[in-house]
Protein backbone atom coordinates (compact mmCIF):
# COMPACT_ATOMS: atom_id res chain seq x y z
CA UNK A 1 0.00 0.00 0.00
CA UNK A 2 1.11 4.07 -0.48
CA UNK A 3 0.37 6.10 2.16
CA UNK A 4 -0.31 9.77 1.92
CA UNK A 5 -0.45 12.39 4.54
CA UNK A 6 0.79 16.05 4.72
CA UNK A 7 3.20 16.42 2.09
CA UNK A 8 4.67 12.51 2.63
CA UNK A 9 4.25 9.68 0.71
CA UNK A 10 5.53 6.31 2.39
CA UNK A 11 5.33 3.30 0.60
CA UNK A 12 5.15 -0.11 2.00
CA UNK A 13 6.09 -1.85 -1.45
CA UNK A 14 9.35 -0.38 -2.02
CA UNK A 15 10.14 0.38 1.52
CA UNK A 16 10.35 4.24 1.08
CA UNK A 17 9.54 7.22 2.88
CA UNK A 18 8.97 10.67 0.53
CA UNK A 19 8.69 14.37 1.76
CA UNK A 20 7.75 17.18 -0.97
CA UNK A 21 8.77 14.47 -3.44
CA UNK A 22 12.26 14.00 -1.58
CA UNK A 23 13.14 10.79 -0.33
CA UNK A 24 13.57 10.99 3.53
CA UNK A 25 15.64 8.10 5.02
CA UNK A 26 15.01 6.07 8.10
CA UNK A 27 16.45 3.23 9.80
CA UNK A 28 14.07 -0.26 9.67
CA UNK A 29 13.08 -0.08 13.28
CA UNK A 30 12.00 3.52 12.87
CA UNK A 31 10.10 2.94 9.05
CA UNK A 32 8.17 -0.19 11.09
CA UNK A 33 6.96 2.62 14.13
CA UNK A 34 5.95 5.45 11.40
CA UNK A 35 4.15 2.35 9.31
CA UNK A 36 2.31 1.52 13.10
CA UNK A 37 1.46 5.13 13.30
CA UNK A 38 -0.33 5.60 9.74
CA UNK A 39 -1.61 2.42 10.15
CA UNK A 40 -3.42 3.38 13.46
CA UNK A 41 -4.04 7.07 12.85
CA UNK A 42 -6.13 9.11 15.39
CA UNK A 43 -5.49 6.63 18.05
CA UNK A 44 -4.02 6.59 21.23
CA UNK A 45 -1.20 4.39 21.03
CA UNK A 46 0.78 3.70 24.44
CA UNK A 47 4.04 2.75 24.63
CA UNK A 48 3.93 -0.95 25.45
CA UNK A 49 1.90 -1.59 22.42
CA UNK A 50 4.84 0.36 20.36
CA UNK A 51 7.24 -2.21 22.11
CA UNK A 52 5.03 -5.22 21.33
CA UNK A 53 4.56 -4.17 17.62
CA UNK A 54 7.98 -2.74 16.78
CA UNK A 55 10.38 -4.90 18.93
CA UNK A 56 8.65 -8.41 19.37
CA UNK A 57 10.10 -10.82 21.98
CA UNK A 58 12.91 -8.15 22.85
CA UNK A 59 13.07 -6.01 26.11
CA UNK A 60 14.23 -2.71 24.90
CA UNK A 61 14.62 0.74 26.77
CA UNK A 62 12.37 3.79 26.68
CA UNK A 63 15.20 5.50 25.39
CA UNK A 64 15.11 3.08 21.80
CA UNK A 65 11.51 4.04 21.55
CA UNK A 66 12.07 8.23 22.10
CA UNK A 67 15.23 8.07 19.55
CA UNK A 68 12.65 6.44 16.81
CA UNK A 69 10.26 8.80 17.35
CA UNK A 70 12.71 11.61 17.35
CA UNK A 71 13.64 10.28 13.84
CA UNK A 72 10.38 9.90 12.52
CA UNK A 73 9.45 13.71 13.05
CA UNK A 74 12.49 14.99 11.51
CA UNK A 75 11.75 12.34 8.11
CA UNK A 76 8.36 13.63 7.88
CA UNK A 77 8.80 17.26 8.93
CA UNK A 78 6.92 17.60 12.16
CA UNK A 79 9.29 20.00 13.85
CA UNK A 80 6.15 21.25 16.22
CA UNK A 81 5.62 18.10 17.04
CA UNK A 82 1.79 18.20 15.90
CA UNK A 83 1.71 15.03 13.58
CA UNK A 84 3.16 13.20 16.06
CA UNK A 85 1.55 14.29 18.86
CA UNK A 86 2.74 12.46 22.93
CA UNK A 87 0.12 12.42 25.59
CA UNK A 88 2.27 12.47 28.47
CA UNK A 89 2.76 8.87 30.54
CA UNK A 90 0.25 7.42 27.85
CA UNK A 91 1.63 7.05 24.57
CA UNK A 92 1.49 9.02 21.01
CA UNK A 93 -1.65 9.84 18.50
CA UNK A 94 -0.63 10.45 14.74
CA UNK A 95 -3.11 13.50 14.10
CA UNK A 96 -2.73 13.80 10.32
CA UNK A 97 -5.54 12.49 7.76
CA UNK A 98 -4.52 9.45 5.94
CA UNK A 99 -5.27 8.35 2.83
CA UNK A 100 -4.10 4.72 1.42
CA UNK A 101 -3.91 3.53 -2.21
CA UNK A 102 -2.73 0.63 -4.10
CA UNK A 103 1.48 0.96 -4.86
CA UNK A 104 2.10 1.91 -8.66
CA UNK A 105 4.82 -0.58 -8.24
CA UNK A 106 2.63 -3.34 -5.93
CA UNK A 107 3.21 -6.68 -7.22
CA UNK A 108 0.73 -7.65 -4.97
CA UNK A 109 -3.08 -7.91 -6.18
CA UNK A 110 -2.90 -5.81 -9.41
CA UNK A 111 -4.33 -7.07 -12.19
CA UNK A 112 -1.59 -5.44 -14.32
CA UNK A 113 1.40 -7.26 -12.59
CA UNK A 114 0.21 -10.73 -11.50
CA UNK A 115 2.24 -12.51 -9.39
CA UNK A 116 5.32 -14.51 -10.83
CA UNK A 117 4.58 -18.31 -11.54
CA UNK A 118 7.29 -20.05 -10.12
CA UNK A 119 9.94 -21.25 -12.86
CA UNK A 120 10.61 -24.85 -13.89
CA UNK A 121 14.01 -24.70 -12.08
CA UNK A 122 14.80 -24.00 -8.25
CA UNK A 123 14.57 -20.68 -7.27
CA UNK A 124 15.38 -19.16 -4.03
CA UNK A 125 14.71 -15.74 -2.80
CA UNK A 126 17.70 -14.35 0.39
CA UNK A 127 15.93 -12.08 2.76
CA UNK A 128 18.02 -9.62 4.32
CA UNK A 129 19.67 -11.12 7.16
CA UNK A 130 18.57 -9.52 11.09
CA UNK A 131 21.79 -7.12 12.66
CA UNK A 132 21.19 -8.83 16.46
CA UNK A 133 24.72 -6.89 17.40
CA UNK A 134 22.75 -4.67 19.03
CA UNK A 135 24.24 -1.64 17.46
CA UNK A 136 22.37 0.24 14.42
CA UNK A 137 25.48 1.46 13.36
CA UNK A 138 26.06 -2.39 12.14
CA UNK A 139 23.11 -2.38 10.08
CA UNK A 140 25.55 -2.10 6.94
CA UNK A 141 27.37 -5.52 7.78
CA UNK A 142 24.51 -8.18 8.06
CA UNK A 143 23.41 -6.45 4.78
CA UNK A 144 27.26 -7.11 3.18
CA UNK A 145 27.17 -10.95 4.75
CA UNK A 146 23.68 -10.89 3.12
CA UNK A 147 24.30 -9.57 0.19
CA UNK A 148 27.42 -11.64 -0.12
CA UNK A 149 25.24 -14.87 0.29
CA UNK A 150 23.09 -14.06 -2.60
CA UNK A 151 26.54 -13.87 -4.86
CA UNK A 152 27.68 -17.15 -3.99
CA UNK A 153 24.32 -18.22 -4.79
CA UNK A 154 24.07 -16.76 -7.99
CA UNK A 155 26.77 -18.72 -9.44
CA UNK A 156 24.98 -21.85 -9.89
CA UNK A 157 23.31 -21.55 -13.25
CA UNK A 158 20.81 -24.23 -12.16
CA UNK A 159 19.11 -22.22 -9.45
CA UNK A 160 17.18 -19.08 -10.52
CA UNK A 161 18.22 -16.42 -7.44
CA UNK A 162 15.94 -13.52 -6.62
CA UNK A 163 18.60 -10.17 -6.98
CA UNK A 164 19.51 -7.88 -3.44
CA UNK A 165 17.59 -4.83 -4.48
CA UNK A 166 13.89 -7.06 -4.14
CA UNK A 167 14.44 -8.87 -1.42
CA UNK A 168 15.92 -5.99 0.89
CA UNK A 169 12.15 -4.36 0.73
CA UNK A 170 11.40 -6.38 3.02
CA UNK A 171 14.19 -5.69 5.56
CA UNK A 172 12.96 -4.48 9.03
CA UNK A 173 9.74 -5.90 8.22
CA UNK A 174 8.00 -8.64 10.33
CA UNK A 175 6.50 -10.69 7.14
CA UNK A 176 5.24 -14.14 5.90
CA UNK A 177 7.46 -16.68 4.08
CA UNK A 178 4.54 -17.96 1.89
CA UNK A 179 3.82 -14.45 0.85
CA UNK A 180 7.20 -13.65 -0.31
CA UNK A 181 7.46 -16.88 -1.71
CA UNK A 182 4.02 -16.09 -3.71
CA UNK A 183 4.89 -12.28 -4.46
CA UNK A 184 8.69 -12.66 -6.12
CA UNK A 185 7.94 -16.20 -7.10
CA UNK A 186 10.11 -18.20 -5.58
CA UNK A 187 10.03 -21.95 -4.17
CA UNK A 188 12.90 -21.28 -1.24
CA UNK A 189 13.22 -18.48 1.03
CA UNK A 190 16.46 -17.92 3.05
CA UNK A 191 16.33 -15.97 6.07
CA UNK A 192 18.99 -15.63 9.16
CA UNK A 193 21.14 -13.39 11.36
CA UNK A 194 24.38 -11.72 12.14
CA UNK A 195 25.54 -11.25 15.70
CA UNK A 196 28.97 -9.95 15.77
CA UNK A 197 31.15 -9.38 18.86
CA UNK A 198 34.64 -8.20 19.04
CA UNK A 199 36.68 -10.24 16.66
CA UNK A 200 34.23 -13.27 16.48
CA UNK A 201 30.79 -13.80 14.39
CA UNK A 202 27.94 -16.11 14.77
CA UNK A 203 25.41 -16.24 11.56
CA UNK A 204 22.66 -18.28 11.75
CA UNK A 205 20.80 -19.26 8.87
CA UNK A 206 17.19 -21.04 7.72
CA UNK A 207 15.93 -22.60 4.46
CA UNK A 208 12.37 -22.51 4.13
CA UNK A 209 9.93 -24.01 1.76
CA UNK A 210 7.47 -20.92 0.82
CA UNK A 211 5.00 -23.13 -0.52
CA UNK A 212 4.66 -24.89 1.95
CA UNK A 213 5.91 -22.84 4.69
CA UNK A 214 7.89 -25.88 6.08
CA UNK A 215 11.46 -25.60 7.13
CA UNK A 216 14.10 -27.35 5.25
CA UNK A 217 17.41 -26.30 7.28
CA UNK A 218 19.21 -24.46 9.63
CA UNK A 219 22.62 -23.88 10.94
CA UNK A 220 24.81 -21.88 12.84
CA UNK A 221 28.12 -20.76 12.33
CA UNK A 222 30.49 -18.94 15.00
CA UNK A 223 33.71 -17.72 13.53
CA UNK A 224 36.52 -15.15 13.66
CA UNK A 225 36.08 -12.31 11.67
CA UNK A 226 39.40 -13.64 9.75
CA UNK A 227 37.39 -16.38 8.10
CA UNK A 228 34.05 -14.66 7.10
CA UNK A 229 34.62 -15.46 3.44
CA UNK A 230 35.09 -19.53 4.22
CA UNK A 231 31.56 -18.81 6.43
CA UNK A 232 29.68 -17.10 3.65
CA UNK A 233 30.97 -20.06 0.69
CA UNK A 234 29.89 -22.75 3.86
CA UNK A 235 26.20 -21.51 3.68
CA UNK A 236 25.90 -21.21 -0.22
CA UNK A 237 27.32 -24.61 -0.56
CA UNK A 238 25.01 -26.11 1.85
CA UNK A 239 22.23 -24.49 1.24
CA UNK A 240 22.90 -25.31 -2.81
CA UNK A 241 23.37 -29.16 -2.03
CA UNK A 242 19.82 -28.94 -0.64
CA UNK A 243 18.40 -28.49 -3.48
CA UNK A 244 20.50 -31.04 -5.67
CA UNK A 245 17.34 -33.05 -5.74
CA UNK A 246 16.14 -30.67 -8.08
CA UNK A 247 18.92 -29.90 -9.82
CA UNK A 248 20.39 -31.93 -12.21
CA UNK A 249 23.78 -30.85 -12.09
CA UNK A 250 25.28 -28.34 -10.04
CA UNK A 251 27.84 -26.25 -11.45
CA UNK A 252 31.39 -27.74 -10.40
CA UNK A 253 33.62 -24.69 -11.82
CA UNK A 254 33.34 -22.00 -9.45
CA UNK A 255 35.67 -19.02 -9.13
CA UNK A 256 34.83 -17.27 -6.59
CA UNK A 257 35.29 -13.50 -5.76
CA UNK A 258 38.79 -12.73 -4.37
CA UNK A 259 38.71 -11.71 -0.76
CA UNK A 260 40.41 -8.58 0.09
CA UNK A 261 43.62 -9.16 1.88
CA UNK A 262 42.70 -7.26 4.89
CA UNK A 263 39.45 -7.38 6.59
CA UNK A 264 39.23 -3.40 7.48
CA UNK A 265 39.18 -3.08 3.11
CA UNK A 266 35.94 -5.55 3.13
CA UNK A 267 34.37 -3.46 6.09
CA UNK A 268 34.81 -0.07 3.99
CA UNK A 269 33.58 -1.82 0.66
CA UNK A 270 30.19 -2.80 2.44
CA UNK A 271 30.05 0.77 3.88
CA UNK A 272 30.10 2.11 0.81
CA UNK A 273 27.84 -0.45 -1.45
CA UNK A 274 25.45 0.44 1.30
CA UNK A 275 25.75 4.58 0.99
CA UNK A 276 25.98 3.75 -3.30
CA UNK A 277 22.66 2.08 -3.33
CA UNK A 278 21.21 5.48 -1.59
CA UNK A 279 22.32 7.41 -4.38
CA UNK A 280 20.29 5.69 -7.60
CA UNK A 281 17.51 6.63 -5.18
CA UNK A 282 18.22 10.38 -4.13
CA UNK A 283 20.50 11.23 -7.66
CA UNK A 284 22.02 13.98 -5.12
CA UNK A 285 25.70 14.28 -4.46
CA UNK A 286 26.21 13.31 -0.96
CA UNK A 287 26.18 10.21 -1.04
CA UNK A 288 27.61 9.41 -4.14
CA UNK A 289 31.34 11.32 -2.89
CA UNK A 290 30.92 9.78 0.17
CA UNK A 291 30.89 6.04 -1.26
CA UNK A 292 33.71 6.89 -3.27
CA UNK A 293 35.63 8.16 -0.09
CA UNK A 294 35.18 4.91 1.42
CA UNK A 295 35.74 2.63 -1.68
CA UNK A 296 39.40 4.61 -1.48
CA UNK A 297 39.74 3.74 1.77
CA UNK A 298 39.36 0.40 1.05
CA UNK A 299 41.38 0.73 -1.86
CA UNK A 300 44.44 2.33 -0.14
CA UNK A 301 44.52 -0.93 2.45
CA UNK A 302 43.87 -3.42 -0.19
CA UNK A 303 45.11 -2.22 -3.90
CA UNK A 304 43.92 -5.21 -5.22
CA UNK A 305 40.61 -5.09 -4.53
CA UNK A 306 39.13 -5.99 -7.85
CA UNK A 307 35.49 -5.08 -6.54
CA UNK A 308 36.26 -2.05 -4.78
CA UNK A 309 37.59 -1.02 -7.97
CA UNK A 310 34.58 -1.84 -10.14
CA UNK A 311 32.55 0.28 -7.76
CA UNK A 312 34.52 3.11 -7.80
CA UNK A 313 34.37 3.46 -11.57
CA UNK A 314 30.70 3.18 -10.95
CA UNK A 315 31.17 6.53 -9.08
CA UNK A 316 32.84 8.29 -11.48
CA UNK A 317 30.45 7.60 -14.40
CA UNK A 318 27.63 8.86 -12.37
CA UNK A 319 29.66 11.94 -12.01
CA UNK A 320 30.02 12.22 -15.36
CA UNK A 321 26.59 11.88 -16.48
CA UNK A 322 24.72 13.59 -14.16
CA UNK A 323 24.55 17.47 -13.86
CA UNK A 324 26.08 17.37 -9.54
CA UNK A 325 28.57 19.49 -10.22
CA UNK A 326 32.01 20.61 -12.59
CA UNK A 327 32.51 16.90 -13.14
CA UNK A 328 29.25 16.82 -15.68
CA UNK A 329 30.41 15.43 -18.61
CA UNK A 330 33.95 16.33 -18.04
CA UNK A 331 36.18 13.97 -20.57
CA UNK A 332 38.83 12.98 -17.80
CA UNK A 333 36.55 11.70 -15.22
CA UNK A 334 34.97 9.38 -17.80
CA UNK A 335 38.29 8.59 -18.47
CA UNK A 336 38.79 7.50 -14.89
CA UNK A 337 36.11 5.26 -14.89
CA UNK A 338 37.05 3.27 -18.03
CA UNK A 339 40.68 3.10 -16.49
CA UNK A 340 39.17 2.00 -12.96
CA UNK A 341 36.57 -0.63 -14.49
CA UNK A 342 40.02 -1.89 -16.77
CA UNK A 343 41.95 -2.64 -13.51
CA UNK A 344 39.28 -4.43 -11.90
CA UNK A 345 38.98 -7.01 -14.82
CA UNK A 346 42.30 -7.15 -15.25
CA UNK A 347 42.32 -7.93 -11.31
CA UNK A 348 39.49 -10.60 -11.57
CA UNK A 349 38.49 -11.20 -14.88
CA UNK A 350 36.10 -13.50 -13.33
CA UNK A 351 34.18 -10.85 -11.60
CA UNK A 352 31.27 -10.12 -13.57
CA UNK A 353 30.23 -6.76 -11.95
CA UNK A 354 33.75 -5.63 -13.23
CA UNK A 355 32.36 -6.20 -17.00
CA UNK A 356 29.42 -4.36 -16.23
CA UNK A 357 31.03 -1.40 -15.83
CA UNK A 358 33.54 -1.53 -18.38
CA UNK A 359 31.15 -1.96 -20.98
CA UNK A 360 29.35 0.83 -19.27
CA UNK A 361 32.29 3.01 -19.74
CA UNK A 362 32.59 1.71 -23.30
CA UNK A 363 29.07 2.53 -23.76
CA UNK A 364 29.24 6.09 -23.56
CA UNK A 365 32.55 6.19 -24.99
CA UNK A 366 30.44 5.10 -28.17
CA UNK A 367 32.58 2.04 -28.63
CA UNK A 368 29.08 -0.10 -28.50
CA UNK A 369 30.78 -3.63 -29.96
CA UNK A 370 33.26 -3.34 -26.93
CA UNK A 371 30.07 -2.72 -24.76
CA UNK A 372 27.96 -5.52 -25.29
CA UNK A 373 30.34 -7.92 -25.35
CA UNK A 374 31.68 -6.98 -21.82
CA UNK A 375 27.86 -7.50 -21.02
CA UNK A 376 27.59 -10.83 -22.79
CA UNK A 377 30.88 -12.10 -20.98
CA UNK A 378 29.14 -10.77 -17.23
CA UNK A 379 26.44 -13.17 -18.20
CA UNK A 380 28.59 -16.06 -19.45
CA UNK A 381 30.40 -16.03 -15.97
CA UNK A 382 27.17 -16.18 -13.94
CA UNK A 383 23.91 -17.07 -15.82
CA UNK A 384 21.79 -15.60 -12.67
CA UNK A 385 23.78 -12.27 -13.18
CA UNK A 386 21.89 -9.43 -14.48
CA UNK A 387 22.51 -5.65 -14.88
CA UNK A 388 19.85 -3.28 -16.33
CA UNK A 389 22.93 -1.00 -17.56
CA UNK A 390 23.16 -3.22 -20.53
CA UNK A 391 19.83 -1.92 -22.07
CA UNK A 392 21.59 1.07 -21.78
CA UNK A 393 24.37 -0.07 -24.43
CA UNK A 394 22.02 -1.69 -26.27
CA UNK A 395 19.49 0.96 -26.83
CA UNK A 396 22.03 3.47 -28.13
CA UNK A 397 23.52 0.69 -30.65
CA UNK A 398 20.28 0.38 -32.37
CA UNK A 399 19.03 -3.02 -30.71
CA UNK A 400 15.61 -1.74 -28.65
CA UNK A 401 13.92 -4.86 -28.94
CA UNK A 402 16.63 -6.53 -27.38
CA UNK A 403 17.01 -3.84 -24.55
CA UNK A 404 13.40 -5.06 -23.88
CA UNK A 405 14.01 -8.37 -23.47
CA UNK A 406 16.79 -8.00 -21.33
CA UNK A 407 15.21 -5.74 -19.51
CA UNK A 408 12.34 -7.76 -19.07
CA UNK A 409 14.60 -10.55 -17.83
CA UNK A 410 16.38 -8.21 -15.42
CA UNK A 411 12.96 -7.09 -13.96
CA UNK A 412 11.60 -10.90 -13.42
CA UNK A 413 15.03 -11.92 -11.48
CA UNK A 414 14.91 -8.01 -9.76
CA UNK A 415 10.98 -7.44 -9.57
CA UNK A 416 11.45 -4.50 -7.08
CA UNK A 417 14.22 -3.24 -9.79
CA UNK A 418 15.88 0.22 -9.34
CA UNK A 419 13.67 3.22 -10.13
CA UNK A 420 15.75 3.78 -13.40
CA UNK A 421 14.72 0.40 -15.05
CA UNK A 422 11.38 1.24 -16.37
CA UNK A 423 12.76 4.54 -17.36
CA UNK A 424 15.58 2.25 -19.72
CA UNK A 425 12.35 0.44 -20.69
CA UNK A 426 10.06 3.16 -21.65
CA UNK A 427 13.05 4.87 -24.06
CA UNK A 428 13.66 1.39 -25.58
CA UNK A 429 10.02 1.47 -26.40
CA UNK A 430 10.19 4.85 -27.37
CA UNK A 431 12.89 4.09 -29.89
CA UNK A 432 10.78 1.48 -31.74
CA UNK A 433 7.45 4.44 -31.67
CA UNK A 434 5.28 2.78 -29.18
CA UNK A 435 4.62 6.01 -27.31
CA UNK A 436 1.67 3.95 -25.75
CA UNK A 437 3.69 1.42 -23.83
CA UNK A 438 6.43 3.82 -22.97
CA UNK A 439 4.05 6.22 -21.34
CA UNK A 440 3.51 4.66 -18.07
CA UNK A 441 6.83 2.99 -17.75
CA UNK A 442 8.31 6.59 -18.00
CA UNK A 443 5.43 7.90 -15.70
CA UNK A 444 6.62 4.96 -12.83
CA UNK A 445 10.11 6.30 -13.52
CA UNK A 446 9.91 10.09 -12.38
CA UNK A 447 7.25 9.29 -10.11
CA UNK A 448 10.61 6.77 -8.11
CA UNK A 449 13.41 9.09 -8.97
CA UNK A 450 12.49 13.19 -9.13
CA UNK A 451 15.73 13.83 -9.27
CA UNK A 452 16.91 11.88 -12.16
CA UNK A 453 17.05 13.89 -15.10
CA UNK A 454 16.86 11.59 -17.69
CA UNK A 455 13.46 10.09 -16.65
CA UNK A 456 11.55 13.72 -16.82
CA UNK A 457 13.88 13.95 -20.24
CA UNK A 458 12.44 10.77 -22.01
CA UNK A 459 9.24 11.55 -20.33
CA UNK A 460 8.56 14.75 -22.15
CA UNK A 461 9.80 13.53 -25.58
CA UNK A 462 7.04 10.56 -25.20
CA UNK A 463 3.80 13.18 -23.93
CA UNK A 464 4.72 15.45 -26.96
CA UNK A 465 4.86 12.58 -29.22
CA UNK A 466 1.28 11.06 -28.10
CA UNK A 467 0.38 15.30 -28.12
CA UNK A 468 -0.13 15.91 -24.10
CA UNK A 469 1.06 18.86 -24.49
CA UNK A 470 0.50 19.68 -20.63
CA UNK A 471 2.16 16.97 -19.44
CA UNK A 472 4.85 17.45 -21.56
CA UNK A 473 5.33 21.48 -20.21
CA UNK A 474 5.09 19.85 -16.89
CA UNK A 475 8.06 17.95 -17.38
CA UNK A 476 10.28 20.30 -19.31
CA UNK A 477 9.96 22.70 -15.93
CA UNK A 478 11.36 19.35 -14.54
CA UNK A 479 14.05 19.34 -16.50
CA UNK A 480 14.94 23.10 -15.91
CA UNK A 481 14.18 22.70 -12.25
CA UNK A 482 17.00 20.03 -12.29
CA UNK A 483 19.48 21.65 -14.68
CA UNK A 484 18.81 25.26 -15.41
CA UNK A 485 21.39 25.05 -17.95
CA UNK A 486 20.03 22.15 -19.79
CA UNK A 487 19.38 22.72 -24.09
CA UNK A 488 19.23 20.27 -26.41
CA UNK A 489 22.69 21.51 -27.94
CA UNK A 490 24.12 21.07 -24.79
CA UNK A 491 23.06 17.49 -24.14
CA UNK A 492 24.10 16.42 -27.45
CA UNK A 493 27.49 14.32 -25.77
CA UNK A 494 24.74 12.19 -23.85
CA UNK A 495 22.62 11.31 -27.14
CA UNK A 496 25.18 8.65 -28.48
CA UNK A 497 22.60 6.75 -30.72
CA UNK A 498 24.88 4.84 -33.16
CA UNK A 499 22.14 5.51 -36.27
CA UNK A 500 21.59 8.76 -36.91
CA UNK A 501 17.31 7.56 -37.38
CA UNK A 502 17.57 7.07 -34.15
CA UNK A 503 18.71 10.42 -32.57
CA UNK A 504 17.00 12.27 -35.11
CA UNK A 505 13.69 10.52 -33.79
CA UNK A 506 15.06 11.08 -29.91
CA UNK A 507 15.02 15.48 -30.85
CA UNK A 508 12.51 15.53 -32.63
CA UNK A 509 10.46 14.40 -29.32
CA UNK A 510 12.71 16.94 -27.32
CA UNK A 511 12.02 19.81 -29.74
CA UNK A 512 7.79 19.06 -30.34
CA UNK A 513 8.36 18.68 -25.94
CA UNK A 514 9.64 22.74 -26.12
CA UNK A 515 12.92 22.46 -24.23
CA UNK A 516 15.53 24.81 -25.39
CA UNK A 517 17.53 24.58 -28.63
CA UNK A 518 20.71 26.34 -27.25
Amino acid sequence: MLYRFNACVLDLVRGSLHLDGHESTLRPKSFELLRYLVENPARLIPKQEFVKAVWPNTTVADESLTNCITEVRRAIGDRDQTIVKTVPRRGYIFTAEVTAQESVGDRVGSAAAPEPALPEKPSIAVLAFINMSGDPSQEYFSDGITEDIITELSRFSELLVIARNSTFTYKGRAVDVRRVGRELGVRYVLEGSVRRDGDRIRVSAQLIDAVSGAHRWAERYDRKMGSIFEVQEEVARTIASLLASHVKKAEEARTPTKPPATWHAYDYYMRATDTLSSFFSSFRAEPLYEARRLLEQSLSLDPAYARAYASLASTYVMAWNQALDGDYLRPAVLERAHELAQTAVRLDPHLPLAHVYLGLTLTWRREFDGAIAEFERAAALNPNFTDVRFSIALIYAGEPERAIEVTKAHMRLDPFYIATTPGWLGLANYMLGRYAEALPLLRECVSRAPNHRGGHTWLAATCAQLGLREEARVQVVEVLRLQPSYTIQGSQVLNIFQRAKDREHYLDGLRKAGLPER
